[in-house]
């Protein structure tokens, strides 16, 4: 049961769900019509034994191969005088244990100059992947694609999916490509957690999706997947970062390629422009790394700073453009950010998120003439009310949510301001004008969100929210709630995951309602995903049979099934994350991936739960008349 309060345009959610008190065992609503067993006693007998079990061999379906091409704008050729002034060149690979020079030492830009970024901050135990140049795919065999038996207790809903549903997989570039300081590709945030933490395992090798990315799509579209999504590293483009800096030719190359690839194989791509790998040039040394807190996010994504006079807004506009008009012609959406809140220490970095997403967003749609989608990818694992008959602990929920979405979702999508939950919190927030809410407003052709699980949410123990939103030093400041995964029954949330995941399905119709109802938008499910426990101890058979991550995602999608049909909501696509296990900032044993990776082979394996993922969505598709 829910009702819904209505201010100034903004949907509030008054209360999530109500637990109804009923002894006894649960009714089963859908044999309602069908009593005939209800009272009669059953007839026992014997008769002759036979096995009668069959086994179906069913085997996935490919991506077909495409008989026409669609293009979303002109060719870069056609729209290269918008970055005029481009000046291409290469670099090498850098290596530690190297004691050969570069020797063009008066090039700023030079391979000289590209090193010394490497040797700004020690790299410990620098190591590299086992290829070093492009893998030549090969084709899937047919014993690779039968899918797995039946899970006895399936989905029973009888609703389908629109026929235009995107079904896609994600990625980032910082956790599957290793390759880190190869062909020209310069420091990134994410390259140091080893440096500040020894328990951090390193990205340097990860899944070398570098150089194995035709037999990842190979892999991908022999499941019959239709999107891929992925991220594009801003300092593989331009290592140098800054406007005017030579652009990275064998990235351009490697990028091109890969876009190519992944058409000819059936599949449409989606870029990501940033996912937590800022240049590490916007950061002075390696203290501003420091994951303590104090910022709004838990990690500094360099939003808010300048590096040689020229701000992160500016140099992250000029990096999107320069990608826009070499792919836009072949790419059909594009993300800016991806869970921008997270890297965000203060005002400045929120305002640099917004107002250079809105740049780009108007560049896409009026200098380049896109025809295709632009978005970005929101975080927030749904807060629900641990009461949700007590309006304090909704007032908390609804704290908790707007903080995280309406924070960006109210200037995008409404055009109004900041919601009271940030501006309360966030003392040194930039105002935002009149003209700049019009110029954000509309800059998303659809709500991006990663909604992995919910969490139960109550008021601060001691103290009032407002309270806790003055003082940045409160424990629990910035969201100022208590979080938890206890709900008011005394049961946990969900089945718990190896992290912060909970299978909380019911939730997610709640939440799709809320995001609907709230920011007048279409949804995409940009990430959604679930580490099985202990699956790294797990034999590798048993880490392929992976049925709670299949209940995961079935689950979800069922629920968002009934918020299409039953609440009006327009969901239009989900992504599962990951396409693969892959490198979880710091750590390779939380396993999110729907196939594993051999981390001395760098051997894929399909997991159960990648053939239901996309065999519910496929047998739930509407067909095109």
């Amino acid at each position: 049961m829910r009702s819904i309060a209505f201010f100034a345009g903004v949907v509030t959610t008054v209360a999530q769900q109500v637990y109804i008190p009923i002894d006894g065992p649960s009714s089963r609503p859908q044999c309602a019509a069908n009593l005939t067993y209800a009272n009669v006693t059953p007839a026992y007998s014997f008769r002759d034994f036979s096995f009668t079990q069959t086994e179906t061999l069913r085997t996935a379906t490919s991506i077909p191969a495409p008989t026409t091409s669609s293009n979303y704008a002109p060719p870069y050729a056609s729209l290269s005088f918008l970055v005029p002034d481009l000046t291409t060149t290469q670099w090498g690979n850098w290596d530690p244990s190297v004691t050969a020079s570069p020797m063009d030492l008066d090039d700023p830009y030079g391979n000289a100059s590209w090193s010394a970024l490497w040797t700004r901050i020690p790299i410990v135990n620098f190591t590299r992947g086992i290829y070093s140049s492009t893998v030549q795919p090969t084709a899937i065999p047919t014993s690779e694609l039968v899918l797995p038996p039946p899970e006895y207790f399936t989905p029973s809903d009888c609703y389908y999916f629109p026929s235009e549903f995107m079904l896609g997989v994600s990625s980032s570039a910082v956790q599957i490509e290793g390759a880190i300081a190869d062909e020209g590709r310069s420091p990134a945030y994410t390259d140091f957690f080893n440096a500040l933490s020894s328990t951090s395992a390193p990205d340097f090798v990860t899944n070398e999706n570098y150089y194995l990315y035709k037999q990842d799509i190979e892999r991908i579209a022999s499941m019959g997947v239709k999107y891929y999504s992925f991220s594009v590293p801003w300092s593989r483009i331009l290592p140098f970062v800054l406007e005017g800096t030579p652009v990275n030719k064998q990235a351009l190359d490697h990028y091109d390629d890969l876009v190519d690839f992944i058409l000819e194989k059936g599949m449409l791509p989606t870029i990501t422009l940033i996912h937590t790998d800022a240049p590490m040039l916007f950061y002075n040394n390696i203290s501003d790394l420091s994951t303590t807190p104090g910022g709004i996010g838990y990690i500094d994504g360099g939003f808010q700073r300048s590096y040689k006079n020229q701000s992160f807004e500016d140099a992250f506009v000029n990096y999107g453009k320069v990608l826009m008009t070499h792919f836009a012609d072949r790419v059909p959406i594009w993300f800016t950010f991806n869970e921008p809140l997270l890297g965000a220490r203060n005002g400045k970095s929120i305002d640099a998120v917004l107002k250079s997403h809105a740049r780009l967003a108007h560049f896409y749609r009026e200098e380049i003439n896109g025809t295709g989608k632009i978005s970005m990818k929101l975080n927030d694992n749904f807060g629900v009310p641990r009461d949700p008959k007590d309006s304090v602990d909704v007032e908390a929920a609804n704290h908790f949510n707007s903080f995280q979405l309406a924070t960006f979702g109210n200037p995008i999508f409404l055009g109004l301001d900041y919601p009271d939950s940030y501006k309360m919190t966030v003392s040194d927030y930039v105002q935002l004008t009149a003209g700049d809410l019009a110029y954000i407003n509309g800059t998303a052709d659809f709500l991006g969100i990663d909604p992995y699980t919910a969490t139960v949410i109550t008021p601060p123990p001691n103290g009032t929210i407002e309270d806790c939103a003055r003082n940045s030093s409160h424990p629990l400041w910035p969201y100022c709630v208590a979080q938890s995964t206890s709900t008011s029954t005394g049961w946990d949330i969900g089945y718990r995951s190896q992290s912060y995941v909970y299978i909380t399905p019911t939730y997610f119709r709640t939440y799709l309602n809320y995001l609907w109802n709230t920011f007048k938008s279409p949804i995409v499910i940009t990430e959604f995903g679930f580490p099985v426990f202990t699956e790294a101890e797990k034999e590798l058979s048993d880490q392929l049979f992976d049925s709670p991550r299949s209940w995961y995602y079935q689950s979800f999608l069922s629920e968002g099934l009934k918020a299409i049909w039953l609440d009006g909501v327009k969901l239009i696509g989900a992504f599962a994350w990951s396409f693969a296990d892959n490198w979880e900032f710091g750590d390779y044993d939380a396993h999110f991936g729907i196939q594993t990776v051999n981390r001395t082979t760098q051997e894929r394996r399909y997991k159960k739960s990648f053939f239901d993922f996309v065999d519910f969505v496929e047998s739930r598709r509407q067909k095109v008349v």
